[in-house]
């Protein structure tokens, strides 16, 4: 479970916040209260991005830890390798340096210059992506911020007062307006929509300082 273990998940039962924390914390917590006859209709938010985790929570405890184990480990093995590099083939071992291999497209006089550069294609590829990272993280931030948030306001907040316009000052980046509209939201789908949101509603205030 290393990978989505290290990462937090919330789940939400209705309009309130069932458990937090690392995933097999939440799935545990969720089961208990499915066994107390409770959480009928829970969704689980991976906390970075609000994408939902599917679980299937029949059986004992040992059932579903079993299952989640068996889930997580098929989601980690089903990306295989594909060699993007023309002509070249690699020795064994370069998966275990991390180095995942994808189809990418270009035009042929991208190749040639991509190909003319030291270390060859996927040493410039790699360098211009790393570039491309530094100049637009704060708005690869911002973007992120906005789309966790949406996902996660649609999927809970769909039918609640002011919601339409609470998305539009979320793109807007404006927080007051944006707070003044989820004020009357239930407690905990407010509170995890504004934590979520931060990055995105910060940004005018800084763009402005800057």
């Amino acid at each position: 479970m290393d990978e989505k273990n290290l990462k937090r998940y919330t789940a939400f039962e209705s309009k309130r916040c069932l458990a937090s924390g690392d995933l097999a914390q939440v799935v545990m917590k969720v089961k208990e209260a499915i066994d107390r006859g409770e959480g009928e209709s829970v969704l689980i938010f991976d906390d970075f991005t609000s994408e939902t985790f599917e679980m299937d929570f029949r059986g004992t405890m040992k059932d579903v830890l079993r299952r989640l184990q068996k889930q997580i480990e098929w989601g980690e093995s089903v990306a295989a390798p594909v060699n993007t590099d023309q002509n070249v083939v690699r020795g064994p071992g370069r998966p275990k340096l991390g180095v995942v291999s994808r189809e990418v497209t270009l035009l042929p006089r991208h190749w040639d210059w991509l190909n003319s550069q030291p270390g060859g294609a996927s040493v410039a590829l790699r360098k211009l992506v790393e570039e491309a990272r530094r100049v637009n993280s704060g708005k690869d931030k911002v973007r992120h911020s906005q789309e966790a948030a949406y996902r996660f306001m649609s999927a809970m907040a769909g039918n609640l007062p002011g919601f339409e316009e609470a998305t539009r000052a979320l793109f807007r980046a404006d927080r007051e307006h944006f707070d003044s509209l989820v004020a009357s939201w239930p407690a905990d789908i407010r509170e995890y929509a504004r934590k979520l949101s931060y990055v995105a509603l910060q940004s005018r205030a800084s763009g402005s300082a800057g």
